[in-house]
């Protein structure tokens, strides 16, 4: 943990909110495991089930270092590794004895891919009742797709999303990172907190069956409502926000771009005010939004006008002080060089087993008295393997034998 923050931290910082909540995390790449990440971030004892052959494919995607993905040393950290597999029924075993202490298993696999296994929810919530399972998948539990793959970038378009992006009459584009998974991720995070405080009442424990379309699908704001009233198909508009004005991005005098957001009444007259335009200001047509929309593109044009003849960082002082929320289009180095960034805590430090400082993102969202913590590094493959299967009940010599005939690692 960065050593600043952790100087002024609260000396629970460490336990964090969720210490003593057992996870099993079965799921792989990246929307079971960015949820089991969040909730090991803040306290849970996480115990992540990879396969004894090369461990979760996250472990080689994108950039490597010393054999392993650096993305590995965001999404698995706090984590506890055990390679195990479960296609075999000594594997199996071990997960329905873990499940039998666990509160919460999440799950990322195919619909029927668990109950196959002899791990789906009628056989572990036998065992015990308390338990909360996750499940994750492209389509849900139920439905005529839900045998279908799905990866969140087929949700994406799925649930209207893609449709959007880009500029009109372009080849849709799709957002740069996985946004579908962790959509998903952090919807199920959040119904696993809700089944957590129903179980405090009731004892019991529930599925929670999170689709990564429907996710998406949540974040869409008006899109049906506007579909069913008025038949509008809404469609991608650049950096632009339809129905909502000035909103969008105006090219500076340096090349640069600055995301200048006006469309408050109050803020427009500052806006206009500021980029010497008076007259706009005090119109009373543009004096709510529903005028400015119609006029959008003779607003737009002055404020590009004005932006064209200075630096974009000439462009969001003039901004600031006039009050204006705007920002300038930053890249991933000028997040690591940023002052607001690290006085958040966002630019954390961890130390690689070779001695080297890795930057990894801190921790969201920020709690006042029991805040998250960086524990432990991802683990390797198989870290804790021996470690866990002693916790429920298996001897040295079993083990040996298992790792023998390749069921664990």
């Amino acid at each position: 943990m960065n050593t600043e923050n952790a100087s002024t931290a609260p000396s629970n910082c460490l336990a964090g909110p969720l210490s003593g909540l057992k996870v099993i995390e079965l799921g792989q790449l990246i929307a079971g495991p960015f949820a089991a990440k969040t909730l090991s971030d803040f306290g849970a004892d996480v115990v992540k089930i990879e396969p004894p052959e090369g461990g979760d494919p996250l472990r080689q995607w994108r950039l490597i270092k010393d054999g392993t993905s650096v993305w590995w040393q965001v999404q698995s950290r706090n984590k506890r590794s055990v390679g195990l597999d479960l296609k075999a029924p000594e594997a199996q075993d071990v997960v329905r004895r873990l499940a039998t202490e666990a509160d919460v298993l999440i799950e990322n696999f195919r619909p029927g891919a668990m109950e196959g296994w002899g791990l789906g929810p009628d056989v572990l919530m036998a065992l015990n009742p308390r338990l909360i399972m996750l499940r994750i998948s492209g389509y849900g539990q139920s439905g005529p797709y839900r045998d279908r793959p799905g990866f969140g970038v087929v949700a994406e378009a799925m649930s209207g999303l893609r449709h959007l992006t880009g500029e009109p009459g372009r080849v849709p584009v799709r957002v740069g990172v996985s946004i579908g998974d962790t959509l998903a991720s952090l919807h199920g995070v959040v119904g696993i907190l809700m089944a957590l405080h129903h179980r405090h009442r009731s004892g019991l424990g529930q599925v929670i069956d999170v689709a990564l379309y429907e996710a998406v699908f949540n974040c869409m704001e008006s899109l049906l409502p506007e579909y069913s009233a008025f038949g509008a198909v809404r469609g991608p508009a650049g950096s632009a926000l339809p129905g909502i004005a000035p909103t969008n991005a105006y090219r500076c005098g340096d090349g640069s771009y600055a995301l200048v957001a006006g469309n408050g009444d109050s803020i427009f007259k500052r806006l206009m005010n500021c980029i010497g335009r008076p007259d706009l200001a005090d119109d009373p047509g543009l004096a709510k939004n529903a005028g400015r929309v119609q006029r959008v593109e003779e607003i737009d044009a002055a404020i590009g006008a004005w932006t064209a003849g200075r630096t974009v960082d000439e462009v969001l002082a003039a901004l600031a002080q006039a009050q204006v929320p705007s920002g300038k289009i930053y890249t991933v180095a000028d997040i690591a060089a940023d002052p607001h960034y690290a006085a958040r805590g966002m630019l954390d430090s961890i130390k690689m087993t070779d001695g080297s400082a890795l930057a990894v993102p801190g921790f969201v969202p920020k709690l006042s008295l029991t805040p998250g913590g960086h524990r432990r590094n991802a683990p390797d493959l198989g870290q804790d393997t021996d470690a866990v299967l002693r916790e429920v009940g298996l001897t040295s010599e079993q083990i040996i034998a298992l790792r023998e005939r390749g069921i664990v690692a």
